[in-house]
């Protein structure tokens, strides 16, 4: 148990510039679908979807597997965290450069063949924002992996706050004052927010000043060759991992019979996934605390009991989470314009996808603690053929319905299989059943909420009411079916919660 309060507590802190850091930019979804508007503002919106597919994959080729390759190296025996650090800190410095002087060169190209011609500018932004990321990937990494989590949380909220910051100044505050006539007004398009994205990579490199003094270590040769095989088959893994997460963005673009509304229809997807965002964040945030977490439990006896019982407490989270967004749907959906509503239709499907993204990474543990690593990129190719696949024929014929479908199964997949191979490879004592439980339970509250919606034509106020109702009854029978740990929690939150009083009642005027 201790370990486990150790990875929630984990996961607690780096969520913390996960949610904020994401609700905060949750927000800037609901200006951006108020800002671009009508049928050429959701197109404009769209480009900057299809551009944030596309910067996807830079982002995998740039760091190359080199930031797990660290994490798995830094705690083998033999090996120096600090030799290690500048080995992989100055692959990614020399190699971010270098891919960025191509794309610079290359920027109208580029542009020209993704069809925005003129706009090879975009090219060159992003090329600045892989770069920026990549070499602060490592030193982000060493405070993961001292548990420097105050650090790293702090400048993962400066990144966000300044990117925030910009993206309100250039479009509130400067159209506000031209309004008033003052100054010229900005041209409408997504430059400003990519302008945004730049800065906010950049201004946390000074802060690493005394992480980078370790690169006075030089690069190992013979290291780097240990970690470049670990590596190399992860660049696969996470390009299919991008192909699966955003390549019915960019086929959508080529494949719609209409290509005069693809970006419409590019803009609105990319609005509604963002609703997916409870899901996402609690996802990024457990990745965070996790990976480092699941090498250090390695050695331990209980190690396969801890991974057993992570996952059973990570799908009960899940699942809530997928009850929580789907009944107070109604909510939710005030936080994008209306112009984009038509494609809310498709949450439930993404919100299951990310579900089954969630145990994928949990189930994926065994490649990287038995080094299979090659095996794990089969699972994630396997994942892209069936995407590619599925957004081939579906596209044409049902548009970004059919995309959210691609991503359903193909996560649903991944999951299966890394299941089945990590039990023979590396087999962890997973409650199947009562996860699966968890799955049917949460589908259930949610199928019933759409019976009586659909059937006794209650009012959005009456049926909120009627999801509450519903939405208890979910959390008494998980409960229920984990009754003597849930009381443990309830007692230690009891407690935690009665010490916090306790301390904070000091600084009352009056008791």
């Amino acid at each position: 148990m201790s370990a486990l309060k150790k990875l929630a507590g984990q996961t607690a802190v780096y969520g913390l510039s996960s949610i904020v850091g994401r609700f905060l930019n949750y927000l800037l979804v609901a200006i951006y679908t108020r800002v671009f508007v009508g049928t050429e503002g959701v197109a404009e919106y769209g480009v900057s979807t299809y551009f944030y597919a596309i910067a996807t994959f830079g982002g995998v080729l740039y760091t190359y597997g080199m930031e797990t390759a660290f994490f798995r190296f830094s705690q083998k025996e033999g090996e120096s965290p600090e030799k290690v650090f500048s080995t992989t800190a100055w692959s990614l410095i020399v190699s971010s450069l270098s891919f960025s002087l191509l794309i610079f060169l290359f920027s109208e190209s580029l542009a020209s063949s993704a069809g925005f011609a003129g706009k090879g500018v975009y090219f060159t932004y992003f090329a600045l924002i892989f770069a920026a990321d990549a070499i602060a990937t490592i030193p982000f990494n060493w405070l993961r992996q001292k548990n420097e989590a105050f650090r790293f949380v702090s400048l993962r909220l400066l990144s966000i706050g300044v990117n925030i910051g910009l993206n309100l100044l250039f479009y509130i505050f400067i159209p506000f004052l031209t309004s008033k006539g003052y100054g010229q007004p900005l041209d409408l398009s997504v430059r400003w927010m990519f302008i945004a994205n730049v800065v906010s990579s950049f201004v946390v490199l000074p802060f690493f000043k005394d992480e980078f003094k370790m690169l006075r270590l030089g690069i190992d040769k013979v290291l780097w060759h240990k970690l470049f095989s670990y590596a190399y088959p992860l660049i696969f893994m996470g390009l299919a991992g991008m192909i699966n997460e955003t390549l019915s963005r960019i086929l959508l673009k080529k494949l719609l019979p209409d290509p005069s509304t693809a970006d419409y229809q590019i803009g609105i997807f990319g609005a509604v996934y963002k609703l997916s965002i409870i899901m996402t964040l609690f996802i990024q945030a457990f990745k965070f605390a996790a990976e480092p977490f699941f090498f250090a439990q390695a050695k331990g006896e209980e190690s396969k009991i801890i991974y057993a019982k992570v996952m059973q407490y990570f799908m009960i989270i899940c699942a809530t989470i997928f009850v929580t967004v789907l009944l107070f749907l109604d909510v939710f959906k005030g936080f994008i314009g209306v112009s984009y509503h038509s494609g809310l239709k498709v949450v439930p499907i993404l919100l299951m996808a990310n579900l089954f993204l969630g145990a994928y990474y949990n189930l994926s543990i065994w490649y990287k603690l038995t080094d299979k690593t090659r095996l794990g990129a089969l699972v994630s190719i396997v994942g892209a053929l069936i995407t590619f696949i599925l957004n081939y024929l579906w596209i044409p014929i049902y548009g970004y319905e059919g995309a959210a479908w691609s991503t359903l199964i193909c996560y649903f997949s991944m999951a299966a299989i890394s299941f089945f191979l990590g039990q023979h490879y590396y087999p962890v004592p997973y409650r199947t059943k009562r996860i699966l439980t968890y799955l049917a339970l949460s589908l259930s509250v949610y199928l019933l909420s759409e019976l009586i919606k659909d059937n006794l034509g209650y009012s959005v106020y009456q049926m909120i009411a009627i999801n509450i109702v519903l939405f208890f009854g979910f959390l008494f029978v998980l409960f229920k079916l984990e009754e003597p740990e849930a009381r443990v929690f309830l007692n230690k939150s009891k407690e935690l919660i009665s010490g916090f009083s306790g301390k904070f009642s000091r600084f009352l005027p009056f008791k």
